[in-house]
């Protein structure tokens, strides 16, 4: 997959700018606050539907105006693909593939894949569970329209059992949670079992990252909880005995208490949890690696890389760490952006682009 060029209009900071990618690495650099970071989002944005940073759509769209649109044209081993994606302050969003209007998400992805850093993503390794259900489920959704369903589906199913655990009359739960576990069980093993997939085929990818970025010096684990394993309808039978097991409980509480909404991501470096007892720049290394292995996750499904997005990625990483890094993408096309270009080795010899408030600087 190769992003051609990328335009914006009226979309953050900037007013009208096109971006031209070269296939192997791109520097975008210049000041903070000068509209980097927006355009790797408007990236993303095509590639997935959503904004890593935005709440709501309508904030992208430049102060003042009404509409923004972005628009990338690339080339895959499937041929060229242009989408189009605008934004309204008085209507969601339209989207627009090869000129035809998209009217779901589902339908949007798998036309654009990306993988995407930014200092944000250390809460992959920083923080919440839920941080790390977010990086299976986003990249799971780009590989597999079916499970970006399967897992809509399941959060529409888990607001219903929430609910009705939390209503008064006991002798109704009873009678009708039976009707929502049925298809909570059946959802949720789909769900389960496709994570399962992704972390097994990701750790060694990771690993092998890892020990590359560090020189070896640091070995990287990956590892899901696995309460649930097998065939998804080996899965479906354990997850549907522990629901029946925690039913109880669940009325107590007024809320589920089990399924892949719990789930979570061991994460480790040379034995020790990361998470805890790492350094910046071994949390941020861990954080890479894991994008890394994502993209050979890609690589395998596609028959073609993704499009490597790294937003201040270099920033906590000594120099070694950073040529090898360098060293390990160059072969794919990468989007880096940093204040300077000087932190990026070898830096001359690719594509440098410099930003100034909304503006490419020539």
């Amino acid at each position: 997959m190769i992003i051609k060029n990328l335009q914006l209009k009226n979309f953050r900071n900037y007013r009208e700018v096109k971006f031209e990618y070269f296939d192997g690495i791109n520097v975008i650099s210049g000041e903070n606050a000068q509209g980097k970071t927006n355009s790797a989002e408007a990236i993303f944005y095509l590639c997935t539907g959503y904004s890593p940073r935005a709440t709501r759509d309508k904030q992208v769209i430049f102060y003042g105006e009404e509409k923004a649109v972005i628009n990338a044209e690339a080339v895959s081993r499937f041929g060229k693909v242009d989408v189009e994606m605008s934004f309204f302050t008085d209507k969601n969003k339209e989207i627009k593939v090869n000129g035809v209007p998209v009217r779901k998400i589902g339908e949007l992805l798998g036309n654009l894949n990306s993988v995407f850093f930014n200092p944000g993503e250390l809460k992959l390794v920083q923080e919440s569970p839920e941080d790390r259900r977010r990086f299976m489920d986003i990249s799971l959704s780009q590989l597999s329209r079916n499970y970006f369903y399967a897992l809509q589906k399941y959060k529409k199913i888990l607001v219903q059992r929430n609910n009705l655990l939390k209503d008064p009359d006991r002798e109704m739960i009873l009678e009708t949670l039976p009707i929502w576990d049925a298809q909570f069980v059946e959802v949720g093993a789909k769900i389960i079992a496709e994570r399962n997939k992704f972390l097994e085929k990701l750790a060694p990818f990771a690993r092998s990252a890892h020990s590359f970025i560090t020189a070896d010096r640091e070995e990287l684990d990956v590892s899901g909880d696995y309460k649930y394993v097998g065939s998804e309808e080996e899965i479906a039978m354990q997850l549907s005995e522990e629901v029946k097991e925690k039913r109880e409980k669940d009325i107590e509480l007024g809320y589920t208490t089990v399924g892949p909404h719990r789930d979570d991501i061991k994460i480790k470096t040379n034995g020790i949890d990361v998470r805890v007892y790492g350094s910046q720049g071994q949390q941020r290394t861990a954080a890479l690696s894991l994008k890394l292995a994502e993209t050979e996750i890609f690589k395998d499904r596609f028959g073609e890389a993704p499009v490597l997005i790294l937003d201040d990625a270099m920033s906590e990483l000594d120099s070694s760490r950073r040529e090898r890094l360098i060293e390990r993408v160059k072969n794919i096309q990468t989007i880096i952006t940093c204040t300077e270009p000087e932190v990026i080795p070898g830096y001359e010899k690719y594509n440098n682009i410099r930003i100034c408030d909304g503006k490419i600087k020539n």
